[in-house]
């Protein structure tokens, strides 16, 4: 796997993903403390010529710096039900396809303490390129289930006690009503389509972000991250501050 850009690189390396890490040129405080990091950790360093760049990022910004990475392991469906600390918060991708959505989610996933994704392997957005760079560095920390099919999927979570929240925008429900310190799984659909028909039914509820200008929808990425912070807020709600 391919991935680009400062802090996913960075975070490639701090967690022994990266098997090899490949810069323009080695000037630059933040460059120095990638390959500082790497040689550390044993990771080879190598430096090329930007066409040299060019070749393994054809798009994109490097921002001068590219690494090899070994896949992170699969988490199961039963893994993010079991949450150690708390009770358990995640995230279900139904047709989100986008690299930069998928990015920017995990990105929220890890900001707001959530425990992790569940995306379907047919037609789902690699966790590199785009999706790495967009993640900021989250794709390395955030746990993801692969499944073969979503609505199946939230039937397991189901069975496993954890409470299926769909965003819909013609749910009458909104998503600030929703008890969300309950164990749940907040499945989001992709911009345009939603959350497709099976999928929509197999939730426990539907709930909607009420919109008051003339678009009809939010990006769905800003939209799982406002659903996230939501259930942060009514987790956090009531202990005291410090």
């Amino acid at each position: 796997m391919i991935i680009y850009g400062i802090n996913p690189v960075l975070e490639a390396v701090r967690t022994g993903r990266a098997t090899e890490v490949v810069v323009q040129d080695t000037r630059g405080d933040r460059v120095r403390e990638i390959v500082s990091a790497a040689r550390a950790a044993g990771v080879p360093v190598r430096v090329t010529h930007a066409d040299g760049l060019r070749r393994l990022v054809p798009t994109g910004v490097h921002q001068g710096v590219v690494a090899r990475m070994r896949p992170a392991p699969t988490a199961t469906l039963e893994e993010l039900a079991s949450a150690e600390h708390g009770p358990p918060l995640i995230v279900v991708l139904d047709g989100v396809e986008d690299p930069n959505n998928v990015g920017a989610i995990l990105r929220s996933v890890h900001a707001a303490g959530a425990t992790g994704i569940v995306r379907q392997t047919r037609r789902a957005a690699p966790l590199d390129g785009g999706a790495a760079k967009a993640s900021a560095g989250a794709v390395h920390h955030v746990p993801v289930a692969d499944v073969v099919n979503i609505a199946r999927a939230l039937e397991d979570l189901k069975a496993l006690n954890v409470w299926t929240v769909g965003l819909d925008a013609d749910a009458d429900l909104h998503y600030d009503d929703v008890d969300l310190t309950l164990p749940t799984a907040l499945v989001v659909g992709a911009e345009g389509s939603g959350l497709r028909r099976l999928v929509r039914e197999r939730c426990d509820r539907l709930t909607s972000i009420p919109m008051r200008g003339q678009l009809g929808s939010l990006n769905v990425s800003v939209a799982a991250a406002i659903l996230l912070f939501e259930a942060v807020r009514q987790r956090y709600r009531g202990r005291p501050r410090v």
